[in-house]
Formats: structure tokens, C-alpha cells, sequence
């Protein structure tokens, strides 16, 4: 039997491959939390984003060359100065 999605819009999906190793780990730490390997991964997810970028929506366009050293390091080179040029 399918299962219901749970909204109507579509939403992108990602794949990913692991060893059999992970997804043994995955599983028993979804069930010790007694969710789905789905929603596991999913809020795992969630807590890396907003560890990464903060809680709103508009944390990703706060990361410039600026306000972040590795960024800088990245962006502001010889190499990636042909890009500017575009």
C-alpha cells in the first residue's frame, strides 16, 4: 500500500549511497529515538543547517568573503578572479 506524501507539492529528492556499516549505525539511532531512518536524517540535517547558517532562512546570503574567513580564502584569489570577469 503507498503511502500518503505528506504535502501535496512536489519536493526534490536526494540519494545518497553509504556503506552497509552507516545504515546499520543510522538505523539503530533512528529507533532509539523511535523515528524513521527518513526523519533521522532529515532533523540531522536541520541541526547541521542551523549550526551552519542560523535559524532563518536568509542566513546563506550573510556568508560573503567578508563576514567569513574560509570564504575569503575561496573567492578571493587569482584563480577565482577570471570568474569576476564573466
Amino acid at each position: 500500500m503507498a503511502r500518503p506524501m505528506e504535502s501535496a507539492t512536489k519536493r526534490p529528492r536526494i540519494s545518497i549511497d553509504v556503506q552497509p556499516e552507516i545504515r546499520r549505525r543510522l538505523r539503530l539511532a533512528a529507533a532509539k529515538h523511535d523515528l524513521t531512518i527518513r526523519r533521522y536524517v532529515l532533523q540531522a540535517i536541520e541541526e547541521r543547517l542551523r549550526e551552519d547558517l542560523g535559524d532563518d532562512a536568509e542566513g546563506i546570503a550573510r556568508l560573503t568573503a567578508s563576514t567569513d574567513p574560509v570564504l575569503a580564502d575561496l573567492w578571493d584569489n587569482r584563480r577565482d578572479a577570471e570568474y569576476d570577469r564573466l
